[in-house]
């Protein structure tokens, strides 16, 4: 019975290798747990908050596709023009059930399963992963769009190879899972390697941290082609002691309004989700508040992802770049990756 805790992965950046592993992409969505008895479907969010109103359309295949009585750990996906749209997602988290009805229509969402948690009366958490593996590629030897079975290989040669390629389709890398292992809830027992790059920024505000010690978090921005600064994303997880230096670094830049700041239309405008101080789809209650300083400085940060024009999750601070002008700092430098069609994604490996 609902709720269970996921089992989650470590980050690393070399492609883990040797014998006894199971190599996955790594889909960018929302991690969910799927429950279903008889006629009953249940969609559990990594939190173990309830998701199933979020995606009325998936309860109607699930039941076409699943066994009777089960328990699966995958990831819900919306597939766009362009690979996986993870905006697409965070637009179904909405309280009106007119607007989400809308959305599953117009963008319906596709359930990848890479787990089988129970099958009827047995509870699979204590076998490992090798023979809950088997379980789910027999339980889903028949399934149908928009119900999918996870590609997955031994071969840290083919993963590579899915890492390289793959991220043109949305996704963000590749999942590395020991074959013995039992499942461990909310445990980061299994290995993720994700794509990593730099990106010189803009820094057009900061939010103080819950702690009131310093700096929690920096805004980032990005110019575009029309001299346009666009916020991209923020830096944060900074350690004690740099979040008190960076105090220091912003003092002679924050402003007392946003009056002349780029950012002062955006903030104006309540239909945005990507302006600065946006309220946050999963925490409502989630301070977001923040300073505005002069667009003048610009740092270097570490990222994995770009989707849609913003960073798809925080970046990590790496330096200041008092070398660069902030006009310099565009869209221009990110390295695009070459497209790629879902569809072979979901045909690679073996089922």
């Amino acid at each position: 019975m609902p709720p269970v805790s996921p089992m989650l992965a470590k980050l690393c950046r070399q492609m883990p290798e040797g014998g006894g592993l199971l190599y996955e992409p790594k889909w960018d969505g929302f991690r969910c747990i799927v429950f279903r008895d008889g006629l009953d479907v249940e969609l559990g969010s990594r939190n173990e908050r309830p998701l199933t109103r979020y995606f009325p359309e998936l309860v109607g295949s699930l039941l076409a596709n699943l066994p009777s009585r089960c328990v699966l750990d995958g990831e819900i996906v919306i597939a766009g023009r362009s690979g996986l749209d993870f905006d697409a997602l965070l637009q179904r988290i909405h309280p009106a059930a007119s607007r989400i009805k809308l959305l599953a229509s117009a963008t319906p969402s596709s359930f990848v399963a890479f787990d089988l948690l129970a099958f009827g009366d047995d509870d699979l958490r204590g076998e490992p992963f090798g023979s809950r593996r088997s379980a789910l590629e027999q339980a889903l030897g028949d399934a149908e769009p928009p119900v999918y079975l996870t590609p997955a290989t031994p071969d840290p040669a083919v993963a590579r190879d899915w890492f390289d390629r793959f991220e043109g389709a949305g996704l963000d890398g590749v999942v590395a899972k020991p074959l013995e292992l039992t499942y461990r809830e909310g445990e980061r027992v299994m290995l993720k390697v994700k794509h990593e790059r730099t990106a010189d920024c803009v820094v057009g505000g900061f939010r103080w941290h819950k702690d009131g010690g310093g700096v929690g978090s920096l805004l980032l921005g990005l110019y575009d082609e029309h001299g346009t600064l666009h916020h991209v994303g923020v830096a944060s997880g900074f350690s004690v002691a740099l979040r008190k230096n960076l105090v220091d670094d912003l003092v002679s830049y924050r402003l007392a309004s946003l009056e002349g700041h780029p950012w002062k239309a955006m903030t104006a405008d309540s239909d945005s989700t990507r302006r600065p101080g946006a309220q946050s789809r999963w925490n409502t209650g989630k301070d977001l508040s923040w300073e505005a300083v002069a667009p003048e400085l610009v740092c270097e940060v570490g990222y994995d992802h770009l989707q849609g024009g913003r960073f798809r999750h925080a970046t990590s601070f790496r330096r200041w770049r008092n070398d660069r002008e902030p006009g310099s700092c565009t869209y221009a430098q990110l390295e695009v990756a070459v497209p790629e069609e879902l569809a072979r994604v979901f045909g690679a490996g073996s089922r």
